[in-house]
């Protein structure tokens, strides 16, 4: 059974950075395409960001480009959200999802709370 734990989430001042990781365990992770989603109250999941499996190739959202980052390190199982310059409407549950063909797995999220 695919697992996916996130962590790094929490609280941060507007304008400040957070790094979220999720690990993979029981996928050949070098095979998923990787994104991350965020679930905000009262609202829709939404694609923040994604990683391709071959070349790496990076997508992002309008909301978060220029400010986010993704990488994988497929050494060790595990995707990475690299949050900077953040803003009050970036609060949300933070989920990570692999995806391959019709397979598609998620954590259980992370939470991330920008407030003043």
């Amino acid at each position: 059974q695919a697992q996916l734990r996130e962590s790094g989430g929490g609280s941060v001042q507007p304008g400040g950075s957070l790094r979220l990781s999720c690990a993979a365990s029981d996928v050949t992770f070098r095979l998923y395409h990787m994104s991350w989603y965020r679930q905000a109250p009262g609202k829709e999941r939404e694609l923040v960001a994604s990683i391709t499996d071959i070349g790496g190739k990076v997508e992002y959202s309008e909301a978060v480009k220029g400010r986010f980052t993704i990488s994988r390190d497929d050494a060790a199982d595990m995707v990475f959200l690299q949050m900077n310059n953040l803003r009050p409407e970036d609060t949300a549950v933070y989920f990570c999802n692999a995806q391959f063909g019709a397979l598609s797995h998620w954590g259980q999220g992370t939470p991330v709370t920008v407030s003043s």
